[in-house]
C-alpha cells in the first residue's frame, strides 16, 4: 500500500543537512588529530622534550581559554601536578587531559568547548575510582573553592596512583 505521506524536501542547506556531528563534535575531531600530528612529529624527541612540550601545549590551551574556563583550568592544571606529578599533561581531543602510560585519567571540559553552562572535570576508567556499583566519572565546575579543591586534589591523587 502506497504512503499517503509526502516526502520531506531537503532545500541542501547545510543548516538543514544532518551528518551524524555537531560542529562541536566536529571541532574536537579535528583537535585530536592535530593533536595526533604534534606527537607523531616528536618521536626523535627525548622523554622530556616530549613531556615538556606537551606540558606547553596544555599551557598554551588554557591560555586561549574564556577568562571563566581559564580561571578554572590554571587551577585544575595546579591540583593535578601537585596531587599526581606522575600524570603527564596533554592534550586530548584539544583539551587538557593527565595521562599515565599515555592513556588519558583525567581532563577539563571548557564550558566554552561543547557551549555548555559549567566546565567538566572528567576521569576515565584508567582512574578506577570505582566505589560499590556507581560513582561520578564528571563533576560540574562553575567556581572552585577551597573545599572542592580539597576533593579534586584527593580525587586526582587516588587516580594518578
Amino acid at each position: 500500500m502506497p504512503s499517503t505521506k509526502s516526502p520531506a524536501k531537503n532545500s541542501g542547506t547545510s543548516a538543514e543537512k544532518y551528518d551524524g556531528f555537531t560542529a562541536e563534535e566536529r571541532a574536537a575531531m579535528k583537535d585530536h588529530a592535530r593533536d595526533q600530528k604534534k606527537t607523531a612529529a616528536r618521536r626523535g624527541s627525548s622523554r622530556a622534550e616530549k613531556e615538556a612540550a606537551a606540558e606547553q601545549d596544555v599551557l598554551a590551551k588554557i591560555a586561549e581559554m574564556p577568562e571563566s574556563d581559564r580561571v578554572l583550568a590554571e587551577r585544575i592544571h595546579e591540583i593535578v601536578r601537585a596531587a599526581a606529578p606522575g600524570l603527564a599533561p596533554k592534550l586530548w581531543y584539544g583539551m587538557p587531559a593527565y595521562a599515565r602510560d599515555g592513556k588519558v585519567v583525567c581532563h577539563f571540559q571548557s564550558a566554552e568547548k561543547f557551549k555548555s553552562r559549567y566546565a567538566t572535570l572528567g576521569f576515565s576508567d584508567q582512574a578506577a575510582l570505582d566505589e560499590g556499583a556507581m560513582w561520578p566519572t564528571a563533576y560540574a565546575l562553575k567556581e572552585l573553592t577551597a573545599a572542592d579543591e580539597k576533593v579534586i586534589s584527593a580525587l586526582v591523587k587516588k587516580a594518578g596512583a
